[in-house]
């Protein structure tokens, strides 16, 4: 199957941009937890707690950048910040369940195919 993705270099330094993005260490893990409904920060912390504080605001930083989030605050002592899927987080849902449904039907072929590099390297 041939990919259907423009080939001009505007198109692909744009496309390899955002794919960096979504491949992000935690994005898909954050993106995940949001499509259940807002969450505040110390929630995606709780929930994700091998994500440091540091890395957990500049994803969610980013993921705002590029419209997948929403951060609503609300004016509260002390405030209220919740973190929420947008209508494009919401579009990325689906990929992300294909890729994941692609995952655990291919897990133990990966697993294999690593066990045979593993086994022709030397010294390993």
């Amino acid at each position: 199957m041939k990919p259907q993705i423009a080939h001009n270099s505007v198109d692909c330094r744009h496309v390899k941009q955002l794919l960096n993005r979504i491949g992000g260490k935690w994005t898909v893990l954050i993106v995940t937890r949001l499509s259940r409904g807002p969450m505040r920060f110390s929630e995606l912390k709780r929930d994700i707690s091998e994500i440091s504080q540091k890395m957990l605001t500049s994803t969610l930083r980013d993921l705002e950048e590029d419209g997948f989030v929403r951060r609503a605050v609300t004016p509260s002592i002390p405030p209220r910040v919740d973190y929420e899927l947008t209508d494009l987080g919401h579009d990325l849902l689906g990929p992300l369940d294909a890729l994941g449904a692609w995952a655990v039907k291919n897990k133990d072929r990966v697993e294999e195919a690593r066990q045979r590099y593993r086994a022709l390297q030397p010294g390993r």
